[in-house]
């Protein structure tokens, strides 16, 4: 067996191990400093911008003009203001929705009246108006609703005017009028009001200007803030808080924000008449803001809009009560204001801004509807057609029934016009007349409070048959409200939904 031998002194030491590092160290070490000085560069640009976002969100906007109480064209406004004027001005769009909007029309311009597009007759998509509405002027002329833009243009070419010549108080929601007002009562709002009010319309107009509703209608051009201009909304919001114990009301000085963001609409948005020989633009809500507190106004203080041509019973014209219909709906239960569904917000920039192109949520789904109900815009599309549709076709019924009472008035007149069963039916086509048009009149098909809608046009249609059981003979209350009064069975213990009992509130309550 061989032994093992040690090494020789002088042989060369073993070879030491492979480097095993990347071979390109040096390469990866280069790109983890560029990387970095990348991330470095995106974080120092982000920061930048962030700095660069809140400054322009502290400074909402650069003044480029002064403005004044008495600078009434939007435009001016719209160098301070530039996004919001740009939607503004698209308030000239004609977008047709299923119950509502309009389409263009062309129209051959003519010396009296120059309107190359006007919007499409209601009288000829239901002549039954013009029945509904005999004697009257909107009998002659009727259309769609078109956008802010044109309601100062729309209301002086209409046919109405040359019918029955308007008074300057019809301005009062179609123009720029808070300058004009100011001016004509030598700095005190409700004098200018009381001036301008009887004076004929071209007189009125020649006053106020050119310009439809605009910015310092609803602005404060100092800080602004909304405020509400119609001496009309503010007497009679005053009446209607009065009605809840709260006197002396002032919704400029005691209105939330998001009560402002409903008061500024409904300046306009209302029920109203002209009382007197004044003609001072009235809102009927010394009684609350149900349809049947306003009848009941009415009955009191005897007004008529005009004596209806077939049955001869002074009669009520309903104007655009989406103010007083939206109060009875779950929205303002809910404390949903009407710009957060009309004017909804929008982002430009780093600011949040309200969309000045006023017009239907069915057309921005996504931004008024989306933003509170978290489902598809298919869905909710569906449930606003639904509504429409069953309030349409009970508006169909209601007017179907008004007109066979109105025809049956018409051929007793021609027997005996002074016959106390006639006198008495008169009576009830006044009562169905007014609630059937005052759902015809409010801009939303029943949406802004559907069940309300169904109810005022089920009333209608009561008081349609008890005129015509009335012209039978028949024992029926002397008057449509003893008959609303027998048919009520509300809890006299209970208060409506949402709302203080009288003794809460310190003051007898007189409507909801």
């Amino acid at each position: 067996m061989t032994t093992p031998q040690p090494p020789a002194p002088d042989s060369p030491a073993p070879a030491p191990a492979p480097d095993r590092r990347p071979r390109h160290l040096g390469r990866l070490l280069a790109i983890a400093a560029v990387a970095s000085a990348l991330v470095a560069i995106g974080v120092a640009a982000l920061l930048t911008n962030i700095f660069e976002r809140k400054q322009e969100a502290r400074n909402t906007f650069v003044q480029v003009v002064a403005l004044t109480d008495t600078t009434t064209d939007p435009a001016i406004w719209g160098k301070n203001f530039p996004q919001h004027y740009d939607s503004y001005r698209r308030t000239t769009d004609m977008v047709h929705t299923r119950y509502g909007g309009s389409e263009a029309v062309p129209r051959t311009p003519t010396a009296v009246d120059p309107r190359t597009v006007v919007a499409q007759s209601r009288l000829e998509e239901d002549p039954r108006l013009i029945e509904m509405w005999k004697g009257y002027p909107f009998s002659k002329d009727f259309r769609e609703e078109r956008g802010h833009a044109y309601v100062l243009e729309d209301q002086l070419y209409t046919e109405r005017q040359r019918v029955a010549q308007q008074p300057g108080a019809c301005l009062h929601c179609h123009a720029s009028m808070y300058a004009g007002y100011m001016k004509a009562g030598n700095g005190d709002l409700i004098k200018g009001f009381e001036v301008i009010n009887p004076l004929p319309y071209a007189e009125a107009k020649a006053r106020v200007g050119n310009h439809p509703v605009a910015c310092v209608d609803c602005h404060d051009p100092a800080d602004m803030s909304l405020r509400v201009t119609r001496p009309g909304f503010l007497e009679g919001i005053r009446a209607l808080k009065a009605t809840q114990g709260v006197e002396n009301y002032d919704p400029n000085r005691d209105a939330t924000r998001q009560e402002m963001r409903t008061f500024v609409c409904g300046q306009c948005h209302v029920e109203y008449y002209f009382k007197g020989k004044e003609k001072r633009l009235t809102y009927p809500w010394q009684r609350g803001l149900m349809v049947d507190s306003m009848f009941a106004e009415y009955e009191q203080n005897g007004h008529k809009d005009w004596t209806h041509e077939i049955s001869g019973a002074p009669v009520l014209k309903a104007q655009h009560p989406e103010f007083e219909m939206y109060n009875q709906g779950i929205h303002a239960r809910s404390g949903v204001a009407c710009a957060d569904c009309h004017m909804p917000y929008q982002r430009t920039g780093a600011q949040k801004i309200s969309d000045h192109h006023v017009r239907s949520p069915l057309l921005m789904i996504n931004q008024a509807c989306q933003t509170c109900h978290k489902i598809s815009e298919e869905e909710l599309r569906n449930r606003v057609f639904n509504i429409q549709d069953r309030t349409f076709e009970m508006r169909n019924v209601a007017i179907d029934a008004l007109l066979d009472l109105t025809r049956g008035i018409g051929e007793a007149r021609k027997r005996d016009s002074v016959d106390p069963k006639v006198k008495l039916a008169q009576r009830y086509q006044r009562a169905a007349q007014f609630f059937a048009d005052f759902v015809e009149a409010e801009n939303s098909m029943g949406f802004h409070a559907d069940q309300e809608a169904v109810r005022i046009l089920g009333n209608s249609v009561n008081y349609s048959r008890l005129g015509q059981a009335a012209l039978r003979g028949e024992q029926v209350p002397a008057s449509p409200l003893e008959a609303a009064a027998a048919s009520a069975h509300r809890p006299k213990s209970v208060a409506p939904l949402g709302r203080p009992t009288p003794a809460a509130t310190g003051g007898t309550k007189k409507g909801d």
